[in-house]
């Protein structure tokens, strides 16, 4: 009865354990393990700073939604909060910016994944990024519950690494497990705690902000789980927390552990941390760790991108013959669909990866700080349509201060990148994105709505 009552109506398998854990694996990613060493490399120590600023912006956006969850419980996906609190305009914007995103960071993962698997197997990147992308779809084919299993585990193998990694770490710097003593001397014997200055590192708040996004994926399955609103309010409230507190302690004791001037942008900092400390395995350790963190972001990528379709063909933002659900009610043909592109990225990634595919890379700069930014808005527009909300138990505090602030916050980042010479080209690029999108709403969408 339930099944025929609605049709297109997704399965509620996924349990807490799931939806916790990919939370977890939104964020933690190969930003943390090798994307970090950009951070480090430009603001030394003070790095921690930026990570710290972005973090912030983050969980107060975290934050939002799991207020919007409460006050609006019929609302079960990233970008329907911007539907709620700016119209369809606003909804069909965020969707396909979403979309967008989350689509070119598919052959990206990809690719990624293929390359560190080449290093154990004599096969061409492009035929393992394509295996990789049939074992992907597979999963998510099979049911929302298979997706969650992976997610779980995967995860669980990053959340053991970074533990295990705090308390070695940490013994080391402490001067336990280190043959000279204590080595937070490292903080600052190499040109001061902030070397460059302090410039660089509120620049280099726009690249770590890109590391942290991920957590708002809880919002999309979520509609999948059987409290969905439960599991929304979590991530707000705690997880998120959790996950930046990793972020921040892993970093904390890299720079306490080695010279930050011997951290070179794309080579991994755990790897060159574990080499310190004479663990001569942990660049083998730190790979298979990596792929775990690639592979799980590939997966969530492809479970996510279906599920927006999904949504967006439910409100006619997108062709009504991807809203199909199959026996298993999986969304099959978002599936596919989004998989046939990341398919289609892939080959461009390998035929025109320094032209064609850096353009694509490039359009998706701050794409997901638009969608961002729509949903701080949509927040304070909804705040102020419903007072009730200063009796709910999880709301932003110092309304509308802080909501404010935190806008003007990402705002700064887009401008901080618009006059960074070496993220300039990604946010215009980007901008060029956000006018397709909305042209296209005032091509396609509005005159069928009116």
């Amino acid at each position: 009865m339930h099944a025929a009552a609605k049709p297109h109506e997704l399965s509620r398998t996924l349990l807490p354990r799931h939806i916790t854990m990919i939370t977890v694996g939104g964020v933690i990613g190969a930003g943390l393990f090798v994307g970090s060493s950009a951070a480090i490399a430009a603001a030394g120590p003070a790095a921690l700073i930026s990570y710290i600023l972005a973090g912030t912006i983050v969980f107060i956006v975290m934050r939002m939604l799991g207020e919007m969850a409460i006050t609006h419980p019929g609302i079960r996906s990233f970008t329907e909060f911007s539907r709620a609190g700016l119209g369809d305009a606003g909804g069909f914007i965020a969707g396909w910016l979403y979309w967008y995103f989350w689509i070119v960071v598919v052959p990206i993962e990809a690719i990624a994944g293929a390359q560190i698997l080449q290093l154990w197997f004599d096969i061409p990147v492009w035929q393992i990024g394509l295996v990789l992308m049939v074992v992907m779809t597979a999963v998510n084919l099979l049911s929302a519950r298979s997706y969650g299993e992976f997610e779980f585990w995967f995860s669980s193998i990053k959340v053991a690494a970074i533990i295990a990694f705090i308390l070695v770490t940490a013994a080391y710097a402490f001067g336990f497990t280190s043959p000279a003593g204590a080595t937070f001397s490292n903080l600052t014997a190499h040109g001061g705690f902030a070397p460059k200055g302090w410039v660089p590192v509120l620049a280099t708040v726009t690249t770590v902000f890109f590391s942290l996004v991920g957590a708002e994926i809880t919002t999309v399955a979520a509609a999948e789980s059987k409290d969905p609103e439960k599991a929304v309010v979590r991530m707000a409230t705690t997880i998120t927390w959790r996950i930046l507190l990793f972020y921040v302690l892993s970093l904390f004791l890299i720079v306490s552990v080695v010279a930050w001037s011997s951290v070179k942008p794309g080579e991994s900092p755990f790897t060159l941390a574990l080499s310190t400390m004479g663990f001569g395995w942990g660049s083998a350790l730190m790979s298979f760790i990596i792929l775990t963190a690639v592979l799980s972001c590939l997966n969530s990528a492809v479970y996510v991108c279906s599920r927006v379709l999904h949504v967006m063909a439910e409100r006619g933002d997108a062709p009504r013959w991807l809203v199909e659900v199959n026996s298993r009610r999986v969304p099959a043909r978002s599936i596919l669909l989004g998989s046939l592109v990341g398919v289609l990225g892939v080959i461009i990634a390998i035929t025109s990866p320094t032209r064609v595919f850096a353009f694509l890379v490039s359009t998706t700069g701050t794409v997901i700080l638009f969608v961002y930014l729509m949903t701080a808005v949509a927040h304070v527009r909804l705040r102020r349509r419903h007072p009730e909300t200063e009796t709910k138990p999880v709301r932003v505090w110092l309304f509308p201060w802080l909501s404010y602030a935190t806008i003007a916050a990402m705002l700064g980042v887009m401008i901080a990148m618009a006059v960074t010479p070496e993220l300039a080209s990604q946010f215009y690029f980007s901008l060029l994105t956000l006018a397709v999108v909305v042209v296209s709403y005032f091509v396609l969408r509005k005159p069928r709505r009116g």
